[in-house]
């Protein structure tokens, strides 16, 4: 029954379904507002994220830019600093954020890339009330950055460069590194050079007016990273034993161990004088003092045989390929040009030729020469002299105190793995993930 004087709220707050709608309407509130709150904190963790990403794009382009300079150890401050400009702060006191580098090892990401991972507790506003680990969610971004290439070496040079005169030096596959900090080192005239990367420690030089055909962000002067040939094992040998050089007379001889795990030692060794031939037995030959020479031979070759050999030379011993030489040798255990693999030599198998440090004498190409090695030559002490036409082919790169290239001399290098391996990076790394 409707009371005098009795108002409509009044009722309704006496009524049972007026009780109800309240509740209603205080519970819908609540749930409104915990949505609005839980937008807030997810659409603040999405803008944390964001810009964790940035932060992390920074870093790893920082730590690019640094390891490109050889200051690997200066990566890590200059990545932390890019994270603190960039809203992450590295130095908080309470939840600072982090920076993790690493060297991606997967996938295209390989070699003179660096990781960066951006990471820090983000605190909540609403969250933190249904949950106490919800007070603070972690929020983190990873980016990858390219610094260059990864160059293997295959021409290693302590000295002197020099090209000229329509010379061509190619490095096939990898690169081509002079150690020397001397502003004359490298003079290249009217010349050709190939290879994945070309690189010296001196600042003086150009290529203008040449053929380089080498990517233009791995061509590097001013390098302070030097190319390290791991250097051959010496053999052993007595020195009375060494037998005078018996091909310098010509005729037909047959030179070398009586097999391929053997050593014999030659006081000087000449092939194909005056129209002789010379068959080469596999093994190591030890060439103390004197010349290791290569004359035109019968038919032209001034060597038959020569699969799966070392050449030792020391004491002074110079090697000489002469005028219209036609030299084919092939290391242990690397491929015969005919198919199959050379006879093993042991521990110096892929050398060619090794010349210690000690040892200044130089090797030569002359004349119009032919000269194809499967193994590389291995001389940090010689200067080797290519010239008049002289073409050289050395399956495994070269080392040398200094390399000289003149009157469309040529030298060809193939990849190398005992040379080492030069990092030669971009000038401005770039963002790749």
């Amino acid at each position: 029954m409707k009371k005098i004087g009795e108002t409509r709220s009044c009722r309704l707050l006496r009524e049972e379904s007026g009780q109800t709608v309240i509740f209603v309407a205080l519970f819908l509130g609540l749930v409104a507002l915990g949505f609005i709150a839980f937008a807030l904190d997810v659409g603040n963790l999405f803008r944390e994220e964001r810009m964790a990403q940035s932060a992390a794009n920074a870093a790893a382009v920082a730590a690019a830019e640094q390891l490109g300079a050889n200051n690997a150890s200066n990566e890590q401050a200059v990545a932390n600093a890019m994270a603190t400009l960039n809203g992450f702060n590295t130095s908080l006191a309470t939840n600072p954020a982090t920076v993790t580098l690493t060297t991606p090892n997967t996938g295209n990401f390989t070699g003179s890339y660096v990781q960066a991972t951006v990471s820090m507790p983000i605190k909540t506003y609403f969250m933190g009330a249904f949950s106490s680990s919800m007070s603070t969610v972690p929020v983190s971004a990873t980016a990858i950055s390219g610094g260059g290439v990864n160059s293997q070496i295959c021409v290693c040079i302590d000295g002197a460069l020099v090209m000229q005169g329509g010379s061509t030096l190619n490095a096939s596959g990898c690169g081509i590194m002079d150690n020397s900090s001397s502003s004359g080192s490298i003079s290249v005239t009217s010349s050709t050079i190939d290879g994945t990367s070309f690189a010296s420690a001196s600042t003086g030089w150009n290529l203008t007016g040449d053929t380089v055909n080498v990517p233009a962000d791995a061509i590097v002067a001013g390098e302070s990273t030097s190319c390290t040939p791991t250097l051959p094992t010496a053999p052993t040998f007595v020195v009375g034993n060494c037998i005078t050089d018996p091909g310098a007379a010509g005729g037909t001889h047959t030179f070398g161990p009586a097999n391929a795990s053997s050593t014999i030692c030659y006081k000087g060794l000449t092939m194909g004088a005056n129209g002789g031939t010379s068959t080469l037995n596999p093994g190591t030959y030890v060439i103390y003092g004197n010349y290791l020479t290569f004359d035109s031979g019968s038919g032209g070759h001034s060597n038959l045989g020569g699969n799966g050999v070392f050449f030792y030379l020391t004491n002074g011993a110079e090697m000489v390929i002469q005028g219209g030489a036609n030299v084919n040798l092939v290391s242990g255990g690397a491929t015969k040009n005919g198919g199959g693999t050379a006879p093993s030599v042991g521990v110096n198998d892929g050398i060619l030729i090794y010349q210690p440090s000690s040892d200044t004498s130089g090797l030569g190409f002359v004349g119009g020469s032919s000269t194809f090695m499967n193994g590389a030559i291995i001389a940090p002490g010689a200067n080797v002299t290519i010239n008049n036409g002289s073409g050289a082919t050395a399956e495994g790169g070269l080392v040398a105190k200094s390399l000289t290239l003149s009157s469309n001399g040529s030298f060809k290098a193939i990849t190398d793995t005992t040379e080492g391996n030069l990092v030669i990076y971009a000038a401005n790394p770039k963002l790749v993930q």
